[in-house]
C-alpha cells in the first residue's frame, strides 16, 4: 500500500473517532462475556467471529496510528500497520457480522461492534475494496432519486397494475383509489419495498383502516447503510424526507425492512413528521378498532423472528406479540427474552450479496435454525424483508418444514370486511 493511500484511509479513520467511538475502541477488556453472545460463532466455533476480535482488528490499527505509544512501541500493545494484509482481515470482520448489536446486550460495556465494524467498512470504501455489488444498488438508487421524471411513468403504470390485487383484499368504494400516490397533505406516506409482497397487503389494510395515505415514489431499502457509506446514507435517506415534506404528511411508515426503520428512525433528525414501522401501525389500528381479524383462519402453532434492527435496534418488541394474540391462539416464543433474541444471519448487507456468500450464511446461522425447529411452529413470521429471505434460505437448507411469512400479508388476509 503506498503512503498516500495510507494516509487517505487514516483520514477516514480519524473521522469516525467521535468520544463514543474512542471509548469502544479503549474500554475492551477481553473479559469474553460476547464470545458466546455472536451467532455466528455459537454455529461455526472459530476464534476470528468473536465480537472482541473483531473489535481488535481494527482496535490495532487506532492504537498504531491514533496511540501515542502505539507509534512509538509497537509491539508492546499489538498495534499494527494499515496494509494489504489488514484491509482483508478488516473485510472478514466487517462481511461476517451481520450488525444485530446481540453481543453489545450482553457487554459489560456496552461496546457496540456495529459502531466499530462501520471504520472496517468505511476503510473498504476508502480502498476501493468493499463489495462491488452493495456500491453499484447504492448508486442505483441516488440515480433514481436525481432522475425521479424518467421513472414515474412506469412506477405509475406497475402501480396500476397492482390495485386489482389489492381490491381482491379489501373491497373500496367506488371512485377511490386502491393506491394513491402523491397526495399532498396525506396523513401518513408508506415507503414500500420494490414488488407486490410489500404494497399489495399495506395498501389493503390501509384502505382497511380508512387511513389517509400515500405511497412514496422511492423505495425503503438504503444500500448506502449496508455498504457502510455514511454520504450515500444520506442522500438515499434524503429523497424520502425531502418527499414526506413536500406532501406535508404528518407520519412516514416504513415497511418490513429492519435497516430501511433504523435509518430513518435514527439518522433522519428532527423532523416535521412521525416515523414509524408497519408493525407499530397495524398495531394501533388494531388497538383502535379501526381494522378487525379473524381468529379462526390460523389454527397451526406460529412463531415469530424479531428482526434485529426493528425489534433489539428500534425497540419494537410487543407489537408483533400484539398482533399475533390476535391472529391466532397457537403463538409460540421463539426466545424468553426477545431482546436477546438469535439474529437470523442475514443483515448488514450480507444477503445482497446473494448467493457469493450463501454457504457462509447457512453455516453461521445453524443455532438460528435449531431455535426455530425447537419451537414446533408450523409458521415462522417476520417483519423484514432480508430477514424473510434468510429464514426461507435455512428453511431449505435445513429442511426445518416451516412456512415463511411476512407478518403484513398474515394481517391482510385475516382482515374482516
Amino acid at each position: 500500500m503506498d503512503q498516500k493511500t495510507r494516509d487517505d484511509l487514516l483520514k477516514l479513520f480519524q473521522g469516525k473517532l467521535n468520544e463514543a467511538m474512542k471509548f469502544y475502541l479503549e474500554t475492551c477488556t477481553r473479559c469474553g462475556v460476547c464470545t458466546e453472545a455472536c451467532h455466528v460463532y455459537a454455529s461455526m466455533r472459530q476464534i476470528k467471529y468473536i465480537a472482541a476480535y473483531r473489535h481488535e482488528i481494527v482496535r490495532r490499527i487506532y492504537k498504531k496510528y491514533f496511540k501515542r505509544r502505539g507509534r512509538i512501541w509497537p509491539s508492546l500493545g499489538q498495534a499494527r500497520e494499515l496494509s494489504e494484509m489488514a484491509l482483508e482481515e478488516l473485510y472478514e470482520a466487517a462481511y461476517s457480522c451481520t450488525g444485530c448489536r446481540r453481543c453489545m446486550v450482553y457487554c459489560p460495556f456496552g461496546i457496540d461492534t456495529q459502531m466499530i465494524m462501520s471504520i472496517a467498512k468505511l476503510l473498504l470504501i476508502g480502498a476501493h475494496t468493499e463489495p462491488e455489488i452493495l456500491t453499484l444498488l447504492a448508486d442505483t438508487s441516488i440515480e433514481k432519486g436525481k432522475s425521479l421524471e424518467l421513472f414515474k411513468e412506469g412506477f405509475l403504470t406497475g402501480i396500476k397494475n397492482l390495485e386489482e390485487e389489492v381490491v381482491k383484499k379489501w373491497k373500496i368504494e367506488a371512485g377511490e383509489t386502491a393506491i394513491p400516490v402523491d397526495v399532498d397533505g396525506a396523513d401518513l406516506l408508506y415507503v414500500a419495498l420494490a414488488g407486490a409482497h410489500s404494497i399489495v397487503p399495506a395498501a389493503a389494510i390501509f384502505n382497511a383502516a380508512g387511513e389517509n395515505w400515500t405511497l412514496s415514489f422511492f423505495e425503503a431499502v438504503n444500500f448506502g447503510a449496508f455498504v457502510g457509506d455514511p454520504t450515500k446514507t444520506k442522500l438515499i435517506l434524503d429523497r424520502i424526507v425531502n418527499e414526506a415534506k413536500r406532501l406535508k404528511v404528518k407520519e412516514v411508515c416504513i415497511c418490513e425492512c429492519g435497516t430501511a426503520f433504523r435509518v430513518m428512525k435514527q439518522l433522519s433528525g428532527k423532523q416535521p413528521f412521525e416515523v414509524s414501522s408497519i408493525t407499530e401501525v397495524h398495531a394501533r389500528y388494531l388497538r383502535e378498532g379501526r381494522i378487525k381479524v379473524d381468529k379462526l383462519k390460523l389454527k397451526e402453532p406460529i412463531t415469530y423472528h424479531d428482526p434485529c434492527q426493528i425489534a433489539r435496534n428500534g425497540g419494537i418488541i410487543d407489537e408483533p406479540r400484539y398482533i399475533l394474540n390476535r391472529l391466532s391462539d397457537n403463538f409460540r416464543e421463539m426466545s424468553p427474552e426477545p431482546e436477546y433474541n438469535w439474529c437470523c444471519g442475514g443483515g448488514g448487507g450480507l444477503v445482497a450479496l446473494g448467493e457469493d456468500n450463501l454457504d457462509f450464511r447457512m453455516k453461521s446461522a445453524k443455532v438460528k435454525a435449531d431455535q426455530v425447529q425447537e419451537t414446533g411452529a408450523k409458521i415462522l413470521t417476520t417483519a423484514c424483508e432480508n430477514c424473510h429471505t434468510q429464514l426461507s434460505n435455512l428453511n431449505s437448507h435445513y429442511e426445518l418444514g416451516v412456512e415463511v411469512k411476512f407478518l403484513s400479508s398474515m394481517v391482510a388476509d385475516a382482515l374482516m370486511q
